[in-house]
Order: C-alpha cells, then sequence, then structure tokens
C-alpha cells in the first residue's frame, strides 16, 4: 500500500540464505476437484510456480522470504498463506468469484474522460520518473475508473491481474489491483488541473524478468533504483551503517549524529530490532535526495532482511515516498545471487 508517504514491505540480503520447500493443494471448495495452473507465488517477488493437473504445487523460498504466499486463479477468489512456515502439505480450497462487473463504475458519468481518468491513473500508479515512464500497462481496458466530483476523489480497481512491462528495469509485473485512490486538494476540469493530497493503492504483485534482464544497462538501472529507496534505508538502518550507505540526517535544517535520534535496540529471542526516533527528522541522501520520516507511534521494529512493523504509521514524504511501482523492485531482489 501506497499512502503519498510510501509504507513498503522490504528485505535485505543475509550472508547465508537456507532454502526450503512449501507444498500443497489447490481444490475447488465446492466439487473439490483439484484446479490446473493456478498461479502461487510469494508476493510482490519474483518467486514463484503454478499447479499441475492434480492441482499441486512445490515452491522453494529463502530465510529472507517474508511476504505472503498468493494462490490465485482467474474467475476464484484468491487465498493467502501467511504461516507456510509452520505447516506443509495442506490443501487450499477456492471460492468461485463473483463474476458481475460493477456496472456504477462503467456506466457512471461523473465529469472525467475515461482518458482523462487514464492519464491521471497511469501517472500516480507507475509514477512520472524515467523508469516509471518506461512502464506500459497492457491491459488498460480491464481498468475500472470512477471519479467521485463530492469527495474530489479517483478510484480505481481491475476484475483481473495488470500486466505491466517495465523497459527500463526488464520487470514483467502481475499487479493484481485490489483497491486504488487519488485525493485531490483542488481541482479545476475546465483547465483539467489537480493539486493531489494523497495517494494509496494495494494489491498483491508477481514479477518476471524479461529477456534483457542480465544486459549491463538493466543492472544499473536496477541498482540506481534501489539506492536511495525506502528499501534501502531499512536495510542500511538496521546495520547501523547509515552514513556508510551515503545517509544524512538532518534535524531543524542541521545535520545531526544519527544515533542521537534514532535508537537501535537488540530483542531478547527475537530476529527484529526495536526502532525509536526520538524527534521527526529528514534525510538526505547522497547529497540529492530529500525524504522526512514520520511516525504515528513511538516506535517501530526491523529485522534482518529490512522488513519492517507496523507498516501503516511509517511514512516517507518526499522522494522516497513518491516511488511508484515504476520505481520499485521484487522484495527478493540481491536474494539470487547467495543461491
Amino acid at each position: 500500500m501506497m499512502i503519498n508517504k510510501t509504507s513498503i514491505i522490504l528485505l535485505l540480503l543475509p550472508l547465508f540464505c537456507v532454502s526450503q520447500t512449501f507444498t500443497g493443494r489447490v481444490v475447488d471448495k465446492i466439487t473439490q476437484q483439484p484446479i490446473e495452473t493456478v498461479a502461487v507465488y510469494f508476493d510482490n517477488t519474483t518467486i514463484g510456480t503454478t499447479t499441475n493437473n492434480n492441482g499441486e504445487f512445490s515452491i522453494s523460498f529463502t530465510d529472507g522470504v517474508q511476504s505472503t504466499l498468493v494462490i490465485s486463479y482467474l474467475g476464484y477468489e484468491k487465498a493467502f498463506v501467511s504461516d507456510y512456515r509452520n505447516q506443509n502439505n495442506i490443501v487450499i480450497e477456492l471460492v468461485e468469484a463473483d463474476a458481475a462487473l460493477d456496472e456504477v463504475y462503467i456506466t457512471y458519468d461523473d465529469g472525467l474522460t475515461r482518458r482523462q481518468k487514464l492519464r491521471l491513473f497511469r501517472k500516480e500508479f507507475l509514477g512520472t520518473s524515467k523508469f516509471g515512464r518506461s512502464c506500459k500497462i497492457e491491459n488498460e481496458e480491464d481498468l475500472i475508473l470512477k471519479y467521485d466530483q463530492y469527495n474530489k476523489a479517483l478510484y480505481a480497481s481491475s476484475k483481473v491481474p495488470l500486466k505491466i512491462i517495465n523497459k527500463a528495469l526488464q520487470y514483467e509485473i502481475l499487479y493484481d489491483l485490489k483497491d486504488f485512490e487519488i485525493n485531490f486538494r483542488y481541482i479545476n476540469i475546465k483547465t483539467y488541473s489537480f493539486t493531489i493530497n494523497s495517494v494509496m493503492y494495494l494489491g498483491t504483485t508477481f514479477y518476471k524478468d524479461l529477456e534483457k534482464v542480465h544486459k549491463n544497462k538493466t543492472t544499473k538501472n536496477r541498482e540506481l533504483t534501489y539506492k536511495g529507496s525506502v528499501q534501502h534505508f531499512m536495510r542500511s538502518l538496521f546495520n547501523k551503517n547509515l552514513r556508510d550507505e551515503d545517509y544524512r540526517i538532518f534535524y531543524d535544517g542541521f545535520v545531526v549524529e544519527e544515533w542521537n535520534y534514532f535508537k537501535v535496540e537488540d530483542l531478547d529471542n527475537s530476529d527484529f530490532k526495536k526502532v525509536t526516533l526520538k524527534e521527526k527528522v529528514s534525510i538526505l541522501y547522497n547529497k540529492e535526495l530529500q525524504t522526512e520520516l514520520q511516525l504515528e507511534m513511538n516506535d517501530f521494529f526491523v529485522d534482518t532482511f529490512g522488513n519492517y512493523a507496523p507498516i501503516t504509521g511509517v511514512y516517507f514524504i518526499g522522494d522516497m515516498g513518491d516511488q511508484r511501482v515504476g520505481d520499485t523492485l521484487p522484495l527478493d531482489y540481491r536474494l539470487k545471487k547467495n543461491k
């Protein structure tokens, strides 16, 4: 989910990755018949598989994978498995989805043309950076878009996953969009002027490498995306090497000693560390990217892979918060190198 101040679950490359395997079988809940070619993947990663003709699947993962396992098949409600480390050989029953389309979204005359709504959606979903502009949604016709004049908001959803091609980062992204909302502060439809207050979107994601993934340019683009991202910052925070990774912390306009403001504590019998932020601070990466960090709680928790919790309540406003789908990497980025 993104709220104009990005909250993202992240992972960090460990020194050693222990591979594990999770197996299961997918069936129709009513008929109990196996379902073939069901997509099974770890959310926001490149790790995925499909079921065989008996509905069976086997998927491997490392300690660094912390995201939810998604079971998705067209015409059925998605299923999720979060405790895959504590069980195996399970049967997953899929329930048929309601096939009826939301006619209100399709026929409602809301004051904006579909072309205008698509332009706004692309901008705030894919992003306006070089990498965001390199993205193309191949099935835009599946998008359901509605503009609410009274609440000054644009909503979007899709009955099928959006297929996004990111040419710059060489990923094919299947984004199962559940909710999307732009809230506007100011709107003038006559001049097509929009001032955005916040952006939120929610869904599950699966990444696939494209043909040119091993090209030097792709490698450089991915690393450029990683450096200075929320993903990079959280990993640096956990390892207490912010300065080594070119981060500087500012308070009241002045550079400060970061550990006078961030307190990172080990926790007994836990892979997480507790992070306490004493005051609202600004973050500068590589003397260029500026971000303000805001918390809605006194502290949060981060583990060795960069996962942090709670997800909501940790907000990045500025360069990190402006990242969109076109500027993001899968959670297992860099993990493959040590397999």
